[in-house]
């Protein structure tokens, strides 16, 4: 047998027995991840009542955030308030316990959708316990608790390989490409199946994975981004996470901090987000607000200070650090987000690909 029969032997051997062992956890991940692309348009078809809006000017934001808190009860504190994105879509605001959480486990969370025009509440809802919120569970970390994130980076780095080796056995022995195209390569049906659709989705499923691997090693990931470009540190954040509680009261209003943002922030910005302050660890608590000028891709992030009001764009020209960037791209590029129907189709298609190729491999 000679040195590269060998060696097709082997990559055959690791790719078998990578499909064989995580064929699973690749189906799992790939579904997911395929509907989680459509998740906008399929929460608007199966949660209509959030999307029931009135036309007319938005309220206050002081009055949406109190109707949220009133839904919310004590048990729960508002975090992070999110403008509409489009004309006609609701306010979002959601919330944290205010308990202390359960050691290693995240704080409860809750959202409110919220009519702009009334600050009538539409929907209140525990998201993670949502179908979407367990798909997403499922995609970023199988539901396995604490290491369940690195578990699937190392999975993503498997179907990478995965994904590499199948072309390499893919590709014709002759070196004649498109040849290789063409669909009776074998005599089962099955057989050609699996090679045209490893082909056509290789190089989309080796990007979806190497992006996966690049979101479930954050650190590692900003380290590695850090030797070419800069990074700045990951703020605490008071939402969903484990960071420190945010405050029941603050100095300044909310509808005051959006007006001292948007006079801080790039010129025609409009309000994405407000982050409340938190118990800050270190000087004094600031409000988070992303504005968006018209055009840009990523928002600008403004720090409020909650005792003098003193507003500062983050970073030198009130833009994330290329770190940053590269981060937010890798992301984008994951879960389809603003990238394009194209490219949300791919991943749609990418997803199911380990489940057809798992039929078709056996």
């Amino acid at each position: 047998m000679s040195v590269l029969a060998r060696l097709r032997r082997f990559w055959l051997d690791v790719h078998l027995w990578l499909g064989v062992g995580l064929l699973i956890p690749f189906v799992l991940i790939g579904v997911t991840g395929s509907l989680l692309v459509w998740h906008d348009p399929l929460e608007r078809q199966f949660e209509p009542q959030r999307y029931v809006t009135t036309d007319g000017p938005s309220l206050p934001l002081a009055a949406q955030l109190e109707s949220a808190r009133a839904a919310f009860g004590d048990a729960f504190a508002p975090t992070t308030v999110r403008a509409p994105e489009e004309a006609g879509d609701p306010i979002v605001v959601q919330a944290r316990a205010t308990a202390r959480p359960v050691e290693g486990q995240r704080p409860e969370t809750r959202t409110a959708w919220l009519d702009p025009a009334t600050a009538r509440v539409l929907d209140v809802a525990n998201t993670r316990a949502s179908a979407f919120g367990i798909m997403h569970v499922l995609h970023g970390s199988l539901m396995i608790p604490q290491n369940g994130r690195k578990i699937v980076g190392w999975i993503g780095w498997g179907m990478t390989l995965s994904a590499l080796t199948g072309l390499w056995l893919w590709w014709p022995r002759n070196g004649a490409f498109f040849a290789g195209l063409r669909w009776n390569r074998g005599v089962r049906t099955t057989f050609n199946l699996h090679h045209q659709i490893g082909f056509w989705l290789c190089i989309p499923l080796a990007v979806l994975a190497l992006t996966g691997v690049y979101i479930s090693f954050p650190q590692s990931s900003r380290a590695l981004t850090g030797l070419f470009v800069q990074t700045n540190a990951p703020e605490a954040r008071g939402g969903g996470g484990g960071g420190p509680p945010p405050l029941t009261q603050t100095n300044l209003t909310i509808d005051a901090v959006a007006s001292a943002a948007l006079a801080a922030g790039p010129v025609g910005g409009e309000l994405v987000s407000i982050a409340l302050p938190t118990r800050a660890r270190e000087g004094a608590p600031s409000w988070r607000v992303q504005v968006k000028a018209p055009g840009a891709d990523l928002p600008a992030t403004i720090a409020v200070d909650d005792e003098t009001g003193e507003a500062k764009v983050r970073g030198e020209r009130g833009g994330p650090s290329p770190g940053e960037s590269v981060a937010r791209l890798m992301r984008r590029i994951h879960d389809g987000a603003d990238m394009g129907l194209f490219w949300q189709g791919v991943i749609f298609l990418g997803g199911w690909a380990p489940a057809i190729l798992g039929y078709t491999a056996s």
